[in-house]
């Protein structure tokens, strides 16, 4: 991948070549940061159909309204765990992307680690026994930021290298 940079300033022109090469090891970056979160969403989204059933929360309802729907708060923990990963996720996979240039170990690593995280997210988050404070971190929840924090870290590894060059 050729990547063409040209800054403009009022005194001169800077014209930069900027060459990346793709390592092998990338492919692991493409399956879990394009193909990972597909299977995820499908995943945590089948949760939300069987909770949609169970509580009867009919579209085009996003949340089921307190008061309302009987089980509001438990249908709500189950599709907030789900917004949740999809809030997230279109960041975090262009950062795994980006990052997976430089690291693409550490950065395929990092989308099992996210995408399993957020499914113990939504797990424990729907576990109405927990408290709704802690919940979603009661399950192993917390290796989704480890996941978050590998790409993060290797994407702005990525942009100071480029700036550097």
């Amino acid at each position: 991948i050729s990547l063409r940079v040209v800054a403009f300033s009022f005194i001169c022109i800077v014209d930069i070549m900027i060459s990346i090469n793709v390592p092998p090891e990338y492919g692991w970056v493409v399956l879990g940061a394009g193909i990972g979160p597909v299977i995820t969403s499908l995943y945590l989204g089948g949760f939300v159909m069987k909770a949609r059933e169970k509580f009867d929360v009919q579209y085009p309802n996003l949340y089921a309204v307190p008061k309302y729907h009987k089980n509001a708060d438990e249908f709500n923990r189950v599709q907030r765990g789900h917004q949740n990963f999809l809030e997230g996720n279109d960041s975090f996979a262009i950062m795994s992307l980006l990052g997976g240039l430089k690291y693409p170990i550490v950065c395929a690593v990092g989308t099992v680690l996210f995408n399993v995280g957020s499914v113990l997210y939504l797990k424990g988050y729907a576990d109405t026994n927990l408290d709704v404070k802690m919940a979603r971190y009661k399950k192993g929840a917390a290796i989704k930021w480890i996941g978050f924090l590998a790409s993060f870290i290797s994407a702005c590894s990525l942009g100071i290298s480029m700036i550097r060059a």
